[in-house]
């Protein structure tokens, strides 16, 4: 389906594609606020079917773009182990699995062994406190 032929009603899908509320979207596209008139436009087939083709196609460039680096991955892999290089072969292997979730890397931040004297109560009431710094927490959760 091409771009929808107003503006309006283009705007509005692009941003229900990318998460935003009927009625936030509605606002984001230049029309006043309207809950009865955001959820009618949302349900109109056009529209619907736009947000659909653009969700589509970000899903496939993401999958796209997932699968050529798998891909580049193993080929480094098969190279380095043809080569005799298996530390290369090992981080190509590394690679794949971080790109595919089963790997994450953390780190500490602050003194090593800085909360090793807390309790849990006390381990606990400290993240809350850095949580609710960052805003990381809605008002009722904070203290």
């Amino acid at each position: 389906m091409p771009i929808l032929q107003n503006p309006r009603h283009e705007k509005f899908a692009q941003e229900l594609a990318a998460g935003k509320s009927a009625a936030e979207a509605y606002e984001r596209a230049g029309y006043v606020k309207n809950s009865g008139n955001c959820i009618r436009l949302k349900g109109n087939e056009r529209v619907a079917a736009r947000v659909a083709e653009i969700q589509y196609g970000g899903a496939v460039r993401a999958e796209l773009t997932i699968a050529s680096l798998l891909d580049e991955l193993e080929e480094a892999r098969k190279l380095a182990l043809k080569h005799r290089q298996p530390s290369a072969a090992v981080q190509a292997t590394m690679g794949k699995a971080k790109i595919l979730g089963l790997i994450v890397d953390r780190r500490e931040v602050g003194e090593v062994g800085a909360f090793d004297h807390m309790t849990d109560e006390e381990l606990m009431e400290e993240a809350r406190n850095r949580a609710a710094a960052l805003g990381l927490l809605p008002p009722e959760t904070q203290h």
